[in-house]
């Protein structure tokens, strides 16, 4: 009986230790789910959204974890001051972790890349969207829409290609013609391609030169400017409009070739 005596105020505080971490887990995502379409609605860069409210979150959650130790009877003084030694012993062992989030305040800090962006790393060769910067890792998501998850560690220390980052970009072409064919008349052709293209732009003017000569082929160089936003179909564009200005101008793009010939072993020795 004095067994169950004295168990009691322990069952209380833990009935009172449950309760308290259910419900306030249940406030904290409450809270952390209104503080993010606060956020969206808000004018607060889109990039840092999605790190302050990853931030929030681990915040309120290693208070309530506090608190619900504190309920329980544990003096949270020396809890804190064990907690601070364990996280010195846990940072040594997740070193990676920390600089993950070393790596994600960089990132917010020096504003490489932003939540939109279009971008490639170059250690891993991943490309895609920026989605959002999270505490440990960011999100991109590919043209196939594959979500890809890249600790910041990594971002902040290796070389990244944003091609979003300026809103006008080029649009480099080669193509090849008949070595015989008049360069000017090549030239003319890849000229009223980009010029008559309506997301080309006129400043920078576009470009085509002669690019180089081989062996039956001449190739040419044709670099349009374009916004970002119409890379892609301008790419493609002028392709397909080139291909079909040489085909109604009677161009065809030279192949290579190979000839063989055969000979008789016994006659290539003078035997009958």
């Amino acid at each position: 009986m004095e067994f169950l005596n004295s168990l009691l105020p322990f069952g209380k505080s833990l009935a009172l230790a449950l309760l308290v971490a259910v419900a306030g887990w249940f406030l904290i995502s409450r809270f952390v789910r209104i503080l993010r379409r606060q956020l969206s609605r808000g004018k607060l860069d889109p990039t840092l959204r999605p790190f302050l409210v990853s931030l929030t979150d681990w915040g309120l959650k290693i208070l309530l974890g506090i608190g619900v130790v504190g309920i329980l009877g544990i003096d949270t003084s020396s809890f804190v001051a064990v907690l601070a030694a364990g996280g010195f012993a846990i940072g040594l062992a997740f070193q990676g972790y920390l600089s993950n989030f070393a790596g994600g305040v960089l990132l917010l800090i020096t504003r490489p890349i932003q939540t939109g962006d279009y971008i490639e790393v170059e250690e891993s060769g991943y490309a895609g969207t920026v989605r959002g910067i999270r505490i440990l890792y960011t999100e991109l998501v590919t043209l196939d829409n594959r979500a890809i998850h890249i600790p910041n560690g990594i971002l902040s220390n290796t070389s990244i290609i944003n091609y979003s980052q300026h809103p006008t970009r080029r649009v480099d072409l080669v193509f090849s013609a008949p070595f015989d064919t008049p360069p000017e008349e090549v030239l003319a052709l890849l000229r009223k391609a980009a010029q008559d293209h309506p997301l080309a732009l006129s400043d920078p003017a576009p470009f085509a030169r002669l690019l180089s000569l081989g062996e039956g082929e001449s190739k040419y160089a044709l670099r349009v400017w374009t916004r970002n936003e119409d890379y892609w179909s301008l790419y493609h564009d002028l392709l397909e409009g080139v291909k079909a200005g040489f085909d109604k101008a009677g161009l065809t793009v030279p192949y290579p070739r190979m000839e063989v010939h055969l000979h008789e072993a016994g006659k290539d020795r003078g035997e009958a």
